[in-house]
């Protein structure tokens, strides 16, 4: 088989295994889903009685020898996935991708830093696939409205979170200097700290006001913690009704891999490659 052959017949063997591993529109590719969502709840389960010492003590072997099993398996998995792809890179580095590294990686460290193995607990982020396997169309629409709407919204969010934490440094240095060392507020960051914890409705009690002065001050933080509450809300809850209106299928680009295309899309909205 000459080049051009061989370059075409690679071509085709590797459309067919990014179909069977990243779509869910066909009984091959549902199958391969469902068996690796039951893998990772397996995996997972093996990791959750590990770690009570009555199971570890008397099945510790068998455990680690199927989260190694587990383990092993989704290494392939991932390998597969990274030649699958057009663009190994840019699954890698993609949330999903980083993901599916991450719940590998620490049974590997478990080799040189023991306990490690119980941060495999990051396996049931991938068990958000689920969406897309049972092709429970409203389950994913709302999945997609919710990530289009904090993509929308993270510009004026984080605006907001500069306000707050400009009200947080002017109302701990108050307490800082009304209250003083006597008074519990021993510095500038422990006055914020008050702050936080007085703004976000939280009130542990660890540290609080002596003085009238300080209490005006408390009152004020905590009415205007229950007026701030208002606005992340009414932020989000604006562009999740804006996404919310648009219908999208389970259809993955080849390219850039993403998701949550509209209906009747021939082309992805985000590269222009063609579904």
């Amino acid at each position: 088989m000459d080049r051009p052959e061989a370059s075409k017949s690679f071509a085709a063997w590797r459309e067919r295994l990014h179909e069977i591993i990243f779509e869910a529109d066909t009984p091959i590719g549902k199958a391969f889903d469902v068996a690796l969502l039951m893998a990772i709840f397996l995996s997972i389960l093996a990791v959750m009685l590990e770690s009570v010492a009555g199971v570890r003590e008397r099945y510790g072997t068998i455990l680690r020898a199927a989260e190694w099993f587990f383990t092993i398996l989704f290494t392939i998995e991932y390998v597969l996935r990274l030649i699958s792809v057009r663009h190994p890179l840019r699954y890698a580095t993609s949330f999903l991708g980083i993901v599916d590294l991450l719940s590998i990686v620490p049974t590997y460290l478990s080799l040189f830093v023991d306990g490690t193995q119980s941060l495999l607990v990051i396996r049931s982020l991938r068990l958000l696939r689920i969406f897309r396997v049972l092709k429970v169309a409203r389950f994913l629409h709302e999945v997609t409205a919710l990530t289009t709407a904090i993509r929308a919204s993270r510009v004026k969010i984080v605006v907001f979170l500069m306000a707050v934490l400009t009200i947080v440094l002017i109302m701990g240095s108050l307490m800082y200097v009304i209250e003083g060392e006597a008074g519990g507020f021993t510095s500038i960051p422990r006055g914020m700290y008050w702050a936080i914890v007085t703004v976000t409705t939280v009130g542990y009690g660890d540290i609080a006001p002596t003085t009238v002065l300080g209490q005006i001050v408390a009152a004020i933080a905590m009415v205007l913690g229950y007026s701030l509450i208002i606005i992340p809300t009414a932020i989000f809850s604006m562009e999740l009704v804006q996404a919310a209106r648009k219908e999208v299928t389970t259809q993955n680009c080849s390219e850039c891999l993403r998701e949550g295309h509209d209906k009747d899309a021939r082309y992805c909205k985000h590269c222009s490659a063609k579904l």
